[in-house]
């Protein structure tokens, strides 16, 4: 198993920290839209970053899962942002955000990532905007699978299992899946199925219901398990649960760039870094074995 990048999201609190340190990171990762602007400030912090390390452009607009299609302005805007940083990967969501109006059809856009249908009909629409999106780029993307607090109830003939809608947008469009690990949990831990008992194996069988190759970059983070429901806050240290089915995940996949996520409750800069650490570790730990 070679040795994958491991990165952190750069965030506002530790651009200088980054920019002067420079400590021994894979990549930098940022949200696609806080850049979207021509010029400013932190467009010009994203252009020195960008100097001494590979930057992943991740989104969380694009609502690759709507009806509705696209954004025009988003991807114009996007299709600039990569023309301006090279980016090493693009990123967002299978998700969907936009929907026509009934009367007139104008799109209303909501500012959260809802959930899909793993349908036939919901795969066909996020293959088409999916194709749309690598043409006007000229490069392959990839798609994040969500941590969501609700789902569709849906019995419908064409009805297919999450793993399997993956597979097969990988399949159609070329484009591969951005596994993230604490997404997986959580949603086990809200809505256990089968053996309830134990989310981490409902999550291992999820990894091994993907075919090989299909992952492009992993995912890291913590969650929040204070409440009646778990969630995916991004403001914590990664979770034993979530190490766990990262080593499966490397297993199963070999070597794959990784990203530590930290959105909320930002912590000093060294906690990243360690976090950062430990899954060089992991993957190096790993080293000798072969993926399943």
């Amino acid at each position: 198993m070679a040795v994958a990048a491991v990165g952190i999201g750069l965030r506002q609190p530790h651009y200088a920290a980054v920019l002067g340190d420079k400590p021994a990171l894979g990549f930098l990762e940022v949200h696609s839209e806080n850049f979207f602007a021509d010029g400013g400030a932190a467009l010009a912090v994203l252009h020195q970053a960008r100097e001494h390390y590979p930057v992943s452009l991740h989104g969380v607009g694009l609502a690759l899962g709507s009806a509705a299609g696209l954004d025009p302005w988003h991807l114009d805007r996007l299709e600039r942002l990569v023309q301006r940083i090279e980016p090493v990967r693009v990123s967002d969501h299978a998700c969907f955000a936009r929907a026509a109006l009934v009367g007139d059809g104008t799109a209303v856009h909501a500012n959260d990532l809802l959930p899909i249908a793993f349908n036939e009909a919901a795969l066909a629409i996020m293959a088409s905007n999916v194709e749309q999106v690598q043409e006007r780029l000229r490069r392959r993307m990839l798609v994040e699978n969500l941590s969501a607090y609700v789902s569709f109830a849906d019995e419908s003939e064409d009805r297919i299992g999450e793993p399997y809608f993956f597979a097969e947008l990988c399949r159609r469009t070329g484009c591969a899946m951005l596994l993230d690990v604490n997404n997986l949990m959580v949603n086990a831990l809200n809505r256990p199925q089968g053996d309830a008992r134990d989310p981490l194996a409902a999550c291992k069988r999820f990894i091994d219901a993907l075919p090989p190759g299909i992952v492009g970059e992993i995912h890291l983070a913590g969650y929040d398990a204070s409440g009646s429901i778990v969630i995916d806050d991004h403001g914590s240290r990664v979770r034993p649960d979530v190490w766990a089915l990262y080593e499966h995940a490397l297993r199963r996949f070999g070597a794959v760039p990784t990203l530590v996520e930290w959105d909320t409750d930002v912590p000093p800069l060294a906690v990243l870094l360690e976090e950062a650490q430990r899954a060089v570790r992991t993957i190096g730990d790993m080293a000798g074995q072969e993926p399943a």
